[in-house]
């Protein structure tokens, strides 16, 4: 696997030429058919996964049940993944300079949402692609009147960031 973007970048695949994917919207959500009684107490939140083809070719995408993973949280507990109210992508053609997007539901406890981390794994005419991962947080970017200055310096976006970026100064050197 490769580094993790943060949620939002898109992400190319190498063995598929044209081939990109983001996580993207991150944010509390209700789900629209009302929520699931196995997610009593927790925080409901929504993630759109984008894959988009720049290609010459059409290529079949599926992004079905178990090839997405959502973590919440410092220690990476699962998330509960509301299938019934989630819209995946199930054998669809998607042709050149077109998007094809899954929307999921999740819920975890609210002190979490501030760490998510997104693998997701592709299928592209049915075969499988690398695992991809993304990390962000609902919340990152608020900071509370007690907050101290500078307190969202060390949060793990800022961090991947500040990683991606020295990887890259470090690729141009």
């Amino acid at each position: 696997m490769y580094e993790p973007n943060v949620v939002g970048d898109w992400q190319e695949y190498d063995e598929h030429a044209g081939l990109r994917v983001r996580v993207h919207r991150l944010e509390v959500a209700e789900p629209p058919r009302g929520r699931d009684d196995a997610a009593a107490g927790l925080t409901y939140f929504s993630l759109r996964v984008t894959v988009e083809n720049r290609g010459s070719r059409n290529v079949g995408i599926h992004l079905e049940d178990g090839q997405i993973d959502v973590r919440t949280g410092p220690d990476g507990e699962a998330a509960f993944i509301d299938w019934r109210n989630s819209q995946f992508v199930e054998g669809f053609d998607v042709y050149p300079l077109r998007r094809v997007t899954a929307v999921l539901y999740a819920a975890g406890p609210e002190t979490s949402l501030s760490q998510i981390d997104v693998q997701i794994q592709l299928r592209v005419d049915e075969e499988w692609a690398d695992r991809r991962m993304w990390v962000g947080g609902i919340g990152l970017h608020e900071q509370g009147a007690g907050a101290a200055p500078g307190a969202g310096r060390d949060c793990l976006a800022h961090q991947v960031s500040n990683y991606l970026r020295d990887q890259a100064e470090k690729g141009t050197a």
